[in-house]
């Protein structure tokens, strides 16, 4: 008996029949997501900025790219996207105390990380109810609900998400929508490594004293979370097992939330 086949048929069958796309999918958390929602049946398509490394991803995966730069949102005003799955996971970081950000980097950040979302979700909404069924899932951060300094722009386009995920749940409802918040703390991607040197830069220490000094300070469990863990959860509320689960924000913080 293989691995797969040991696991519960939620996530390793329980989506045949169903697309999904996965935005900033080419990478960490949104290649996991992909892979895991394929291993469950769906036919993924992962959209990312780098068409390179999107095409080579959805070849892994026997799913399809697609190219889009998600912070030029006027492109994005008249799509229509027909899938069944949504997971708005794209995004970046700068880590600058506010009255240094630039204006311009903290809009962009807006842009990618909620306006773009925002806009997906108009898009693929009236597929999904003339279906009865749809699945949104926004991949949050622990920022979603707690604040850090030096990350205004992260911070405020995360709480953004987590009130347009609520909408969107309520919204949805008597449609067989369902919208949820999945919120990690610090997870071992790209994007977390870029902030180590960022972040040892303004508290003025060791870049091998950044993840324990700053990023796991709150966290009770003192490592990080993993982008299979995160993607796990994400094919499980992608499921029919789900279609009770709606308007939530799921935390995957290691404790951090919990003080």
């Amino acid at each position: 008996m293989t691995q797969e086949s040991e696991l519960p048929t939620s996530t390793t069958g329980g989506l045949h029949g169903r697309r999904a796309l996965v935005t900033g999918g080419a990478s960490g958390i949104g290649f996991a997501c992909a892979q895991a929602l394929a291993q469950a049946g769906a036919k993924v398509t992962i959209a990312d900025l780098n068409e390179e490394a999107a095409q080579k991803a959805a070849s892994k995966i026997g799913g399809t790219a697609w190219a889009v730069d998600l912070s030029d949102t006027a492109a994005l005003e008249q799509l229509s996207i027909d899938t069944d799955i949504l997971i708005n996971n794209a995004g970046i970081q700068k880590v600058a105390a506010i009255h240094e950000f630039e204006p311009e980097a903290w809009r962009l950040i807006h842009r990618l990380m909620l306006e773009a979302p925002f806009l997906l979700i108009r898009a693929t909404l009236p597929g999904m109810r003339e279906r009865g069924f749809g699945r949104i899932i926004n991949i949050s951060s622990i920022h979603g609900l707690r604040a850090s300094a030096f990350k205004s722009a992260y911070v405020s386009a995360k709480h953004g998400l987590e009130g347009l995920s609520k909408v969107t749940a309520l919204e949805g409802a008597e449609h067989g929508i369902t919208s949820n918040c999945i919120n990690p703390g610090y997870v071992r991607t790209a994007l977390v490594e870029k902030q180590i040197a960022d972040q040892a830069k303004l508290h003025q220490i060791p870049e091998s004293e950044v993840v324990q000094k700053i990023m796991l300070t709150e966290s009770a469990i003192k490592r990080l979370v993993e982008p299979d863990e995160v993607a796990s959860l994400a094919a499980w509320l992608s499921s029919d097992k789900a279609g009770m689960v709606t308007g939530a924000s799921y935390t995957m913080d290691g404790g951090w939330s919990a003080r």
